[in-house]
């Protein structure tokens, strides 16, 4: 689950109160033509890169093309690191070049599916032609390399297109997510000293559209540093261009040629700054550089999707956050695959709009988020069961902890108990995965994300830094670098160190708790800041929330502390019930019990409210903050900017008047 950092304050260990027994292994089929085939091998590779992580880390880079070799694979100052020091590349012309100059010239890189049904198809001939153009198309507007470009747009192609321009030219994009606000853009283009913003004039969603370009102008008022707005024609929307600021996208291609040689990059050269918001506070500006994180981006999809040619892969993430740069940008075109890439939202016109595209595209692949199956298994099984869904080989979970089961559905519905299911744990500051089955070879558990991939070394330890035992709680901290690792937070290397290298020394700490079963699998208990003291206890509140989606009315649930006189801390439980169940006190009883004996009397919530849906961030994550300020004061102070639906706070503000 890719996850945005905030900093937790670590105390004494964190009590594991979820058991969970179900053991899948992968089908003889699927490990027969896996990448990686048994746990033998999988033991054998992560054996060898943590004997001698710079040969594995170096034999896995010389698999792309360099303009000159590194002189070292790792300099490590902590906690900075310098990965392939003294080599130049360009990740671009990894994605492109490479393949343009093989078989997969005439292979799709990319199939768009828009909202309104229409479909483009752009192979890796027809890509590398684009972006040369629009990396032309950057050069005369003097963009260089360091340049700082904001890319706000909605989920076309041409989103693609303009960030594998400024990786071309070897300026550094900042995409923000298209369903932003103009304050915070505002923030991050001042942060970054932007000189260009890249947007669209709108975006398509729900049947509807917004109007993007309005947002920018609204935004740029205040921002010194920007130079031009190149827009692109998407949804004709009614809008203003302003002269010599504002260019359209379709213009300035027509002038520009279809060559343009890729700049020569150190390894070390940013490649990209993405805004985690965090739970309070200024947006911190995480930046990746070229070499290391193509190495890790591309190796891991490589690896945890066991990718194939003819694969069809499809991820819903939006390109705004990690996962799509990662996992739907990078990992995949340096690999050669074919993405599947869709503009609208999984419920327009119906709730079975991704599985329609699955049965139609014969979608091999599909990764996507917790939250959107929570959402799925509360619409109803109906919406799945009427397609074929037979061309599926594999699955993926990404964003957050998910649910056993919400896993057990995913298996059972969707996977139709063939498909591995990949679930994932790492953050946007990791730049890729760092832990996650591999499905050729780990036997998966419902809702652990199981062993670290080779060449990562991460532990679950006390406040002290030594490692916990079997089962005991603790904090998911990584040992040693990784090549896509986060090189500082923009412009504040304090903030840095203080963030994530000061609670343990010598180690990144993730902000998260976490325990370690007898197999060495890591199961995710939820944010640092996240966990609650109860009567002595700290106990991981996605424990407990799993518990109660295990019930067979929940559809979802978030559980948050309030102080408590007596026990230190209460719980409160906020759950989203499944059509056709009536939340009254006898449900509120029945759910009490479950959890107690489910998981034991401590973690049973104190209080139980009914919830017609939970505040999410735009990229689906519960904002338990908003919750811990509901159920302290019934007010909601605190920053709302990437709230998706501010209704949802209006709606539970009156459930709770209503008693």
């Amino acid at each position: 689950m890719a996850t945005e950092q905030t900093t937790g304050q670590p105390s004494e260990s964190i009590s594991s109160v979820l058991s969970e027994r179900r053991k899948f292994p992968p089908t003889a089929e699927f490990s027969s033509s896996a990448h990686v085939s048994s746990m033998e091998q999988y033991e054998q590779l992560y054996a060898d890169a943590a004997a001698d992580p710079d040969k594995y880390w170096g034999d896995l880079a010389s698999q792309f093309h360099w303009f000159k070799p590194w002189d070292s694979v790792l300099e490590w100052n902590a906690p900075y690191a310098k990965w392939f020091n003294g080599g130049t590349t360009n990740i671009s012309y990894n994605c492109l070049d490479v393949h343009v100059n093989s078989w997969r010239k005439n292979k799709a890189a990319i199939m768009w599916e828009g909202e309104e049904g229409n479909e483009r198809i752009l192979t890796y001939g027809e890509l590398h032609r684009q972006v040369s153009k629009f990396a032309n198309v950057l050069k005369i507007a003097g963009i260089k390399p360091g340049d700082r470009v904001a890319v706000y747009m909605g989920m076309v192609p041409e989103l693609i297109i303009a960030v594998l321009a400024c990786a071309r030219v070897g300026a550094v994009h900042n995409v923000i997510f298209a369903g932003f606000a103009a304050h915070a853009i505002t923030e991050r283009v001042n942060d970054s000293r932007a000189k260009m913003v890249i947007c669209a004039d709108g975006t398509r969603r729900r049947g509807g559209s917004i109007n993007l370009k309005n947002i920018v102008d609204e935004a740029i008022v205040n921002t010194p540093s920007i130079r031009n707005v190149i827009v692109l024609k998407v949804t004709n929307e009614q809008i203003t261009m302003h002269d010599g600021m504002d260019h359209w996208w379709h213009d300035l291609m027509g002038l520009a040629e279809d060559e343009c040689e890729a700049a020569q990059v150190e390894a070390e050269h940013p490649l990209f700054l993405l805004y985690t918001s965090g739970s309070t506070g200024k947006p911190k500006g995480i930046l990746h550089t070229t070499g290391g994180y193509m190495v890790h981006a591309a190796a891991s999809f490589k690896y945890v999707f066991d990718i194939k040619d003819e694969d069809i892969y499809f991820c819903t993430a939006d390109v705004g956050w990690i996962t799509g740069h990662s996992y739907m940008v990078y990992g995949p075109l340096l690999t050669g695959a074919t993405v599947f890439m869709y503009e609208g939202a999984p419920n327009y016109p119906q709730w079975d709009r991704f599985w329609d595209i699955i049965n139609r595209h014969k979608i091999t692949i599909f990764y996507t988020a917790p939250t959107a199956i929570r959402a799925f298994i509360r619409a109803g099984n109906e919406w799945v069961t009427k397609h074929d869904l037979r061309s599926l080989r594999l699955l993926g979970t990404v964003g957050e902890p998910i649910n056993p089961e919400a896993w057990m559905w995913y298996h059972k519905y969707v996977g139709q108990e063939k498909c591995p299911i990949v679930d994932t744990w790492w953050q946007t500051e990791t730049g890729g995965i760092m832990v996650s089955p591999m499905p050729g070879a780990t036997p998966t558990k419902p809702g652990t994300a199981t062993r670290p991939l080779p060449g990562i070394m991460v532990d679950v330890v006390h406040k002290d830094g030594t490692p916990c035992n079997a089962n005991e709680g603790g904090y998911l901290v990584i040992k040693h670098p990784w090549p896509s690792m986060l090189r500082t937070i923009y412009g504040d290397n304090e903030r840095y160190e203080k963030t994530y290298w000061s609670e343990f020394p010598g180690m990144y700490f993730t902000g998260d708790g976490a325990r370690k079963d007898d197999d060495g699998y890591i199961w995710i208990m939820g944010r640092v800041d996240d966990v609650v003291n109860v009567s002595g206890h700290r106990l991981g509140t996605s424990e407990v929330e799993s518990a109660l989606v295990s019930h067979e009315a929940v559809a979802e649930a978030a559980v948050v502390s309030r102080p408590d006189d007596i026990k230190g801390n209460a719980l409160v439980a906020f759950v989203t019930l499944k059509d056709g169940y009536e939340g009254d006190a006898k449900l509120r009883d029945e759910l009490g019990k479950h959890v107690a004996k489910e998981i034991g009397a401590i973690a049973k919530p104190d209080e139980i409210k009914w919830a017609k849906g939970l505040p999410k961030t735009r990229s689906g994550k519960i904002m338990r903050r908003l919750l811990r300020e509901l159920a302290t004061s019934n007010e909601i102070k605190g920053d709302v900017t990437t709230l998706e639906d501010l209704g949802v706070i209006e709606n539970l503000r009156e459930q709770e008047d209503e008693g």
